[in-house]
Formats: structure tokens, C-alpha cells, sequence
């Protein structure tokens, strides 16, 4: 894709403070979302069905606040079709899919860390595909970043042999999330955040129905009930609650907030304030699951938040 590909929109007020509170509220909801995912996986539910639980979800809940409130925001026309199959199947989907394929053959830090690369993906694409300058702090906050990343996961503590074919799905998870995140930006202008995600993720689960049919679903699981573990071991909390929050909270809302961002900075930026998220997950896997959090994860995490610090003064 070229710049001249996708149309030229008006000028729009943008409020970069804002921005930066939308994409770090929907990092810190996603960290969170974490602990709720993997208390969910521990019950028995496919990662892919998972997956396709939180697409569908997801593309339900939006479609009726839509259906009720304004439903002519989903009237779509044939020109931004092509886009929005993109951003729900290659963007939003594949996401998800090179994600968990990644995280059977590698450490889940690992292979987030890995797909935190998106970022980078995305300043590069801004410098030498679209010709835009990018300043130097904003290379200097993704070193940072990344560094930052790498001792929260324990990445410099060698000794573990990586599995290759791990790491490329990583690295496809990487190339998706900056997928979704261009797409995003350029989408956002014009057509609403609310609608924007209400159709990507109606792809989405186009997709996963495909791969994963529904009507083999094991329906029985999500009406199991679920240990929380760790520090709430003594709480239950039946799946279909859990999955609840995760459609909710933990996909609607930070998928909302990330895409409305982009309203207000750039996709870079908003990619950077978005490495909040592993932060928030070693802090929730703490806090709740008993996970280790030594004092080199810290100053990672501080490394990280300094990095963000950083890009916020390059608007």
C-alpha cells in the first residue's frame, strides 16, 4: 500500500493529552485482561476459542449499542469494504492467531515482547513508505521501550533456547498489530471509532468461524465454574463471568479507546504509550497470581514508562 492509496481527509482538532490517557487506559485494561484470559485458558477453553468468543463478543456488543443509539453508522460502502475486511482479518484476527500460535512454542513474555516490535514496524513504515518525518526522541523512546520490555521478561537471562518457528509467528503478530494499527488510523477519519471496531471485529469472527466452526463448540465449558488462583484462589467465578469481562471490558473498551487515540496522535506514538500493557501484566501477575517481579523487572517497567514519558513530548 502507498500513501496515495488511501483518500485525503479534512483537518481534524486533535487533543494529544487526551490521546495519550485513551491509549493508556486501554493498555492498563489490557494488562489486566491478562490475568482474566489466562484464568479462563486454565479451565480448558482453546486458545482459538477463546478467540472466538472474544471476537464474536465483541462484534455483537457493538453492533447493538449501534443498532439502538445511531444505526445509520453502519451503512458501509463499497470503497472502505476492502479496508475494513483488512483491519478485521489481517489486523484484528491474525492479531490474535499469530499470538497464541506464538505462545505454544515460546515464553508468553517472550512472544509478547517480540510483538511489541509493532511499533517499530509502524515508525519505519511512517519514514520510509509514507515519506514523514519522525523525530529522534521517538526512536530513542522505542530503544527505550524495547530495553525496557526485554528485562521485564527476563529476556537477558539467556539460557533458554528459542524455538524459531516461535519467533515468526511472533513476528507475525507484530506485522498484524501494525496492520491493524495503520488501517486504524486512516480508517478512524473517516468513519467513528464505535463503528470502525463494530465491523473489524464482525470480520474477525467471520474468520474464526471459518477456522474453528461454532457448532463444534463446547458450549459446557463456559458454564463451568473457575478458581481465580494465586491470591484469589479461594474465590470461583463461573467462566461465561469471566468471558464477560473480557468482551467488555478487556475488548470493547481498550480496543475503543486505542482506536479513538488516534484521533489525537500519531499511530506510533499510540504504539508506544500502548507498552504500557506488559507493565500492567507482570504488575496484575504479581499482585494476583503470585508471579516473581524482581528488582531488574522494575526497573524495566521504569525503563518502559520513562520511554513513553519520552514520546509524549514529541507532538
Amino acid at each position: 500500500m502507498s500513501e496515495a492509496a488511501f483518500p485525503v481527509k479534512p483537518a481534524r482538532t486533535r487533543h494529544p493529552r487526551l490521546g495519550y490517557l485513551m491509549a493508556s487506559a486501554a493498555a492498563v485494561l489490557w494488562g489486566i485482561n491478562g490475568g482474566v484470559s489466562k484464568t479462563i485458558l486454565a479451565t480448558g477453553l482453546s486458545s482459538e476459542r477463546l478467540a472466538q468468543v472474544r471476537s464474536l463478543g465483541a462484534a455483537l456488543g457493538l453492533v447493538a449499542i449501534l443498532a439502538v443509539t445511531a444505526p445509520g453508522r453502519l451503512r458501509l460502502t463499497r470503497r472502505e469494504l476492502p479496508y475494513l475486511v483488512a483491519f478485521g482479518m489481517g489486523g484484528l484476527a491474525f492479531v490474535q492467531f499469530f499470538y497464541f500460535l506464538a505462545i505454544h512454542r515460546l515464553a508468553i513474555g517472550i512472544a509478547l515482547l517480540v510483538e511489541y516490535l509493532a511499533p517499530l514496524l509502524v515508525a519505519l513504515w511512517a519514514r520510509f513508505v509514507q515519506k514523514t518525518h519522525v523525530r529522534r526522541r521517538i526512536w530513542v523512546a522505542l530503544a527505550l521501550a524495547l530495553t525496557g520490555l526485554g528485562l521485564i521478561v527476563n529476556l537477558f537471562g539467556g539460557g533458554e533456547t528459542l524455538s524459531t518457528a516461535g519467533i515468526l509467528f511472533a513476528l507475525g503478530g507484530a506485522l498484524a498489530y501494525a496492520l491493524y494499527v495503520l488501517l486504524a488510523e486512516h480508517v478512524v477519519g473517516d468513519r467513528d471509532p464505535v463503528s470502525l471496531l463494530a465491523w473489524g471485529f464482525l470480520f474477525a469472527s467471520v474468520f474464526w468461524a471459518v477456522v474453528v466452526p461454532w457448532w463444534t463448540f463446547p458450549a459446557g465449558k463456559l458454564t463451568a465454574d473457575a478458581g481465580l488462583g494465586g491470591n484469589l484462589a479461594s474465590h470461583h467465578l463461573p467462566v461465561w463471568a469471566l468471558a464477560v469481562w473480557m468482551v467488555a471490558l478487556g475488548t470493547i473498551a481498550p480496543f475503543f479507546l486505542l482506536v479513538s487515540a488516534l484521533r489525537h496522535v500519531s499511530a506510533t506514538t499510540a504504539g508506544i504509550v500502548a507498552m504500557l500493557e506488559p507493565v500492567v501484566g507482570a504488575l496484575v501477575g504479581w499482585l494476583w497470581l503470585r508471579e516473581s517481579l524482581d528488582a531488574v523487572q522494575l526497573l524495566g517497567a521504569a525503563i518502559v514508562l520513562a520511554a513513553i514519558g519520552l514520546a509524549q513530548t514529541a507532538r
